[in-house]
């Protein structure tokens, strides 16, 4: 027969759980990563609504437009051709869509379209 003999472990005492330290390159790597998103946002919404606060456009003001009623036949194109001849048919179409907040190019008969004053005649 064998005989099996075990040695006993000191025991170590548990030790106290010790508090998170941040280094210097762990805090510039935690701030970086916070700023990010932050100036990501304060450049969009420089870029969204900053032209519309540095024109002077304010809630004040209000829009003066005409309207045109589309008659059978008609299309954005169109309309833009005989408003606007001049300019550049997609601009104007783009701020009548815009305007009117037209998802798409379809136009109902009978239909009223604001037209920007830039345009009106």
């Amino acid at each position: 027969m064998s005989t099996i003999t075990f040695s006993t472990a000191a025991v170590l005492p548990a030790r106290p759980a010790t508090r998170l330290r941040l280094t210097a390159r762990g805090r510039r790597v935690l701030l970086a990563v916070a700023a990010v998103p932050l100036a990501i946002g304060i450049g969009f919404a420089a870029l969204s609504g900053g032209s519309a606060a540095a024109s002077g456009q304010g809630a004040g003001t209000t829009a003066s437009f005409e309207t045109v009623t589309v008659m059978p036949g008609d299309t954005l194109w169109s309309i833009a051709g005989e408003i606007a001849p001049s300019a550049d048919p997609r601009e104007v179409i783009g701020e009548i869509s815009r305007l009117n907040m037209l998802e798409g190019g379809t136009l109902q008969i009978g239909e009223e379209l604001a037209i920007p004053a830039q345009y009106s005649n």
